[in-house]
């Protein structure tokens, strides 16, 4: 299914609201991604149309099973790439959540496929202490750091 990055977003924020409050409705929704409500509203029609969500006025949001399919997806994806950012390339989580957002959205199903995949290799490996590997890292990067500071 080919979603705009906004859809993806609000199907994203509803699958997240449901699983932390029980529940999603316009105004949370609009809380979350810190949009108007006017501007959810239309997301929520187009999401009806697509039958990714169940919607009567003035009632609660749910999505469909197609709807929870297609947001576990981007569920996944978002997280996968919050890991390699955060824990692996020890980006600070509050830019590393913006970047995972905005990456999401663009990434080739390849890159995520193979990107997924080191990420399970670094969790997962026997021959890789994963602490002595990041901690190597990271002293990589503050030796390049040194010799070509970023601006």
């Amino acid at each position: 299914m080919n979603l705009s990055s906004s859809l993806e977003d609000y199907l994203e924020a509803i699958y997240n609201l449901q699983d932390e409050e029980g529940r999603s409705r316009i105004t949370d929704i609009s809380i979350e991604l810190n949009v108007e409500k006017p501007s959810v509203n239309t997301a929520i029609k187009k999401l009806k149309n697509l039958n990714l969500v169940i919607h009567e006025k003035y009632g609660d949001i749910i999505l469909t099973k197609r709807g929870i399919e297609e947001a576990s997806r981007i569920k996944v994806k978002h997280d996968t790439i919050l890991k390699f950012l955060n824990d692996i390339l020890g980006i600070p989580r509050k830019e590393a959540e913006r970047d995972a957002c905005k990456i999401e959205h663009v990434i080739s199903n390849n890159s995520f496929f193979r990107l997924s995949k080191f990420v399970d290799f670094i969790d997962e490996s026997i021959i890789l202490d994963k602490k002595d590997w990041l901690a190597t890292f990271e002293g990589y990067i503050n030796a390049k750091d040194k010799e070509d500071p970023q601006e």
